[in-house]
C-alpha cells in the first residue's frame, strides 16, 4: 500500500536529536579525520621500515596515483544533484518512489565511481583478476563432489589448494558466480554488473529496516546519507557490496516482520532467515549479523520471529551439510590458513586502530559525528527503552550503536587485519543513519563532505579493490 506523500517542504522534518550542538559535531568530525592522517603517517613509516602492513597506501589496500577517468563527469554530476536535491526530495516522494529512488541514485553512484578507473579496469578487470572466485569456476563442474572437498584445499601447502578468497569463504560466494557463468553470464563484467546492482539495494534495505524499527520521518532523514555513501568506492569493485545487501535485507525483512504492523509476519520471517542462512555461506564474518538482529527484536519487544528465523537458516544450511561441506571445521581451517599468509604478518597493534580509520573513510564524516551523538545519547535512550518511552531518535540511537558493536567485535578478533574498507561494508551500511541525528539544516554540509571524500579517494588513490 503507498504512503500517502507529506507536504512539500524543503527539507526532511528534523529528528528529536540528542545534545544538539555543531561544535561537538565538528570537533568529532575533526577527529575522525585526524585518525585516518595519524593512520596514514604512522602505516606508511611502518611499511617502508619492514613492509609488513602489506598494502600500498596504509590503511587502505591502494596506490597514490592521482586520475580521472570516463566516470568522473558522472560521479561529480551524481554527487552534486545529491546535495542538492536529496534532502528536499527525501521529504516529498511517496514512500516506495523513495525506495526505488535511493536504490536507483545509489546505483548510478556506484557505477560512476568504478567508472573513473574506466570500464576495464574499475570493473571488468577487478572482478576477474581481484575476484578469484572467478578464476576456480572450472573447479566446480560438479558441485557436489566440490563441496565434500571443500575444506580438504583450504590451507597452503594442500594439493590445489584454493586461493586467498575462495578460501576465505564459503562456498557460497563462489557458487553465485558459477551459477552466474552457467545462465550464460560469466565473466568480470557480468560479475561486476551483478555486484552494483545487487550492492546498491543496501541503500533501500536500511531504508526499509529503518522505517519499520524508527519511523518514517527518520528513515526520510537518512535517505541521502545512504545514497551518497563513500563505501560505494569499493561496492562496485568488489564482491563485499553484494554479501552486504543480502545481510541488509535479511535486517531488513526481520525488522519489519518484528514489527506489529507486518501483513505477513511468517512469511517474512523465514524469507530472513533464508537470507540470514545465506549470508553464513558466502562470507564467515557474517555471523557478526546476529549482534544488530538481536538488537532488532529487542527494539521489537518480540521473539516470534525467532522460530522462522532458524527454519529459514537452517534450509539453507541443510543442503551444503548434506552435500558435505562442514562449515564450523572450514572455519577451523581458515583461520589456520590467514595465519599462514598476510593475516600471520600483518600487526595487531597497528590494524586493531588502523582499521578504524578505514572505518572513518567508508562511512565518512557525518556518520562520524552522528555516531558521537548516538553514543552521548546512548544512557538516556537505554533508560527509555528499559521503560518503554523510547523515541524513534532512541531506537536509532541503539540500532547503529549495535552495528558499530558487531565492527569492533570484528576488529578485536584479530581476523580484519586490513582491507576493511570492503570486508566492513556489512556493518558500515547499518552506520550511515546516525547521519540522521544531525540537524536537518545541516544536511548539505554533511552530504558535501561525504560526496568529496569518495571523490578524493577515487580520484586520488588507485585503490586494489
Amino acid at each position: 500500500m503507498t504512503v500517502p506523500a507529506p507536504a512539500a517542504q524543503d527539507q526532511v522534518a528534523p529528528v528529536r536529536h540528542v545534545r544538539d550542538g555543531r561544535r561537538p559535531d565538528v570537533l568529532a568530525a575533526v577527529g575522525g579525520a585526524l585518525l585516518v592522517v595519524a593512520a596514514v603517517i604512522v602505516g606508511t613509516a611502518i611499511e617502508h621500515a619492514d613492509g609488513t602492513l602489506r598494502v600500498g597506501w596504509p590503511p587502505l589496500l591502494a596506490d597514490w596515483l592521482p586520475h580521472a577517468g570516463p566516470g568522473t563527469p558522472g560521479a561529480i554530476a551524481v554527487a552534486a544533484a545529491v546535495i542538492g536535491y536529496a534532502p528536499g526530495l527525501a521529504g516529498r516522494l511517496r514512500w516506495r518512489t523513495l525506495v526505488l529512488g535511493c536504490w536507483g541514485v545509489a546505483m548510478a553512484w556506484i557505477w560512476s565511481l568504478a567508472l573513473i578507473d574506466g570500464w576495464y579496469r574499475g570493473i571488468a578487470e577487478q572482478l576477474t583478476t581481484k575476484n578469484e572466485y572467478l578464476r576456480v569456476i572450472g573447479d566446480f563442474a560438479a558441485i557436489g563432489p566440490t563441496l565434500r572437498g571443500f575444506t580438504h584445499h583450504i590451507l597452503i601447502g594442500t594439493p590445489h589448494n584454493w586461493p586467498a578468497h575462495v578460501a576465505g569463504h564459503p562456498p557460497g560466494a563462489t557458487l553465485t558466480f558459477v551459477w552466474l557463468d552457467r545462465i550464460g553470464l560469466g565473466g568480470g563484467g557480468w560479475a561486476g554488473v551483478w555486484c552494483i546492482t545487487v550492492g546498491s539495494s543496501a541503500a533501500a534495505a536500511v531504508l526499509v529496516g529503518l522505517r519499520a524499527l524508527t519511523d518514517e520521518k527518520t528513515a526520510r532523514s537518512a535517505a541521502p546519507f545512504l545514497v551518497l555513501a563513500p563505501a560505494a568506492v569499493w561496492m562496485g569493485t568488489s564482491a563485499d557490496g553484494y554479501f552486504a545487501a543480502v545481510a541488509a535485507w535479511a535486517l531488513a525483512l526481520l525488522s519489519v516482520a518484528a514489527s506489529r504492523t507486518a501483513r505477513h509476519p511468517v512469511l517474512l520471517s523465514l524469507a530472513a532467515g533464508l537470507l540470514f542462512g545465506w549470508t553464513l555461506y558466502v562470507s564467515y564474518g557474517l555471523t557478526l549479523v546476529a549482534v544488530p538482529a538481536a538488537a532488532v527484536l529487542l527494539l521489537t519487544r518480540t521473539l516470534r520471529p525467532v522460530v522462522p528465523v532458524l527454519a529459514g537458516v537452517a534450509l539453507v544450511a541443510l543442503p551444503f551439510t548434506l552435500a558435505g561441506f562442514n562449515w564450523w571445521e572450514a572455519y577451523q581451517l581458515l583461520v589456520e590458513r590467514y595465519y599462514q599468509g598476510s593475516g600471520g604478518v600483518r600487526p595487531q597493534s597497528y590494524w586493531v586502530w588502523g582499521n578504524l580509520a578505514n572505518a572513518v573513510i567508508i562511512t565518512g564524516l557525518a556518520s562520524v559525528a552522528g555516531l558521537r551523538r548516538a553514543l552521548a545519547g546512548a544512557p538516556g535512550a537505554v533508560r527509555r527503552l528499559h521503560s518503554r518511552r523510547s523515541t524513534a531518535t532512541d531506537r536509532l540511537v541503539v540500532l547503529v550503536l549495535a552495528a558499530l558493536l558487531a565492527l569492533l567485535i570484528a576488529d578485536l578478533s584479530g581476523m580484519s587485519k586490513a582491507e576493511t574498507e570492503r570486508i566492513w561494508i556489512p556493518f558500515a551500511v547499518w552506520l550511515l543513519p546516525a547521519a540522521a541525528l544531525l540537524p536537518s539544516r545541516d544536511a548539505r554540509r554533511w552530504l558535501a563532505l561525504q560526496g568529496v571524500l569518495a571523490l578524493l579517494v577515487n580520484h586520488l588513490l588507485l585503490t586494489g579493490w
